[in-house]
């Protein structure tokens, strides 16, 4: 794992397709701030690695044989929590983005992202917030959004005891901003944020940010 003395963050490659994988393993490799320490090519492999090197961060494809990647994402996040996972993948079928964010993944992208684009990714994943792709992020919202049946009647009362603000705290929270983004956007401080946000932990039951991210989602607490 990173440390003070050791920043580079410490990556898992898993994919089934060869080229695939040794294309991203290289590609990872030219960065400073990025080592990868293992690559799989099936989600029991994946997870093998974990045990044994503890990595910052997966980078997960969801079909694979034996343990797929939803399945490896669920072990991971209930047995690792410290890793954090990255799903890459061609899927972008609503079932499949759900799937992997209920499992536990923290970010989600499709294969045609850039280097700097899954660079950037696995660095943000690692710090603990939520990263998703621009039309991953539009096609979750379109599946997650159920239109009032009364559009006159006042927004519902929030969920759990949450406050107003801490309900806007968690909004911003599920649409991927850090804390210091959510304070100058709300013109509170930092702390006030961070206070805020052990709040929400607290009253939904969550234990980080991707669990967060998850009840936001499902509550569909989430901006259009």
């Amino acid at each position: 794992m990173t440390t003070p003395d050791n920043p580079t963050l410490r990556v898992v490659v898993a994919d089934d397709q060869a080229a695939v994988r040794e294309g991203l393993v290289t590609l990872l490799d030219l960065l400073p701030d990025i080592a990868v320490v293992g690559a799989a090519a099936d989600g029991d492999h994946a997870l093998t690695l974990v045990e044994q090197h503890a990595p910052d961060v997966v980078l997960m494809d969801l079909r694979m044989p034996g343990v797929d990647g939803i399945e490896a994402t669920r072990r991971i996040h209930d047995h690792h929590p410290a890793t954090k996972i990255v799903v890459l993948t061609t899927y972008s079928d609503d079932t499949s983005i759900l799937d992997a964010l209920r499992a536990g993944a923290l970010g989600y992208l499709t294969k045609d992202a850039g280097r700097d684009h899954i660079a950037q990714a696995i660095r943000t994943a690692a710090a603990g917030q939520a990263v998703l792709d621009p039309t991953i992020h539009a096609r979750l919202l379109a599946a997650t959004a159920h239109p009032p049946a009364h559009p006159d009647t006042p927004p519902s009362t929030p969920p759990d005891g949450l406050t107003t603000r801490e309900t806007e705290v968690l909004t911003q929270l599920a649409a991927g901003h850090s804390n210091s983004e959510i304070a100058q956007q709300l013109f509170v401080s930092e702390t006030t944020i961070k206070t805020h946000i052990n709040h929400i932990y607290a009253k939904i039951g969550a234990a980080d940010r991707a669990q967060a991210v998850r009840y936001a989602y499902q509550h569909h607490l989430t901006q259009p």
